[in-house]
């Protein structure tokens, strides 16, 4: 059973999911992933989405760009957590136009939505989700936020040394 589902709208996300990838695999975090278009596909996308949700799925990390529209799509399929990661684009607005349509949800249908890019943040914040009720996930979060801090506390002595 996986716990959280990563969808990526194109094959072109794969850097992104990389990065939702490994920090869902250090927090020992069950997931799955899959290229769903909600523009393209979208009849396998309301399919799959109730189909990951009875087996068992319980947060969606939906990574996008351009028009945006797949993390509000999963979240009309569901009650679960949606978190949206959008992803900066080739054109002139640079993935401004994916993080506004991910934030410009309409009333009743929510999607958190991380930095443009930010599919560190987006794991991390389905790992935090999954810690309300998973004590072994928090401990790892805590050591996770220990190894930040210790690493800031070393670049400074570094740099006063310098």
């Amino acid at each position: 059973m996986h716990i959280v589902s990563v969808i990526m709208g194109s094959d072109s996300d794969k850097a992104i999911y990389s990065e939702v990838s490994s920090v869902l695999m250090k927090f020992d975090i069950s997931f799955e992933a899959r290229i769903i278009s909600a523009h393209r596909t979208p009849d396998i996308l309301a399919e799959y989405v109730r189909m990951a949700v009875n087996s068992g799925v319980r947060i969606f990390i939906a990574i996008a760009g351009m028009a945006a529209a797949l993390p509000g799509a999963i979240a009309s399929y569901t009650t679960h957590p949606v978190i949206g990661v959008p992803v900066a684009s080739s054109s002139p607005v640079l993935g401004f136009d994916s993080l506004l349509s991910m934030l410009q949800m309409p009333p009743g249908v929510p999607v958190a939505t991380v930095t443009i890019n930010g599919g560190r943040n987006a794991a991390l914040l389905a790992a935090e989700i999954l810690a309300i009720s998973d004590p072994s996930i928090e401990i790892k979060l805590i050591a996770y936020k220990k190894e930040m801090a210790n690493g800031v506390v070393q670049k400074d002595r570094q740099l006063s040394k310098e």
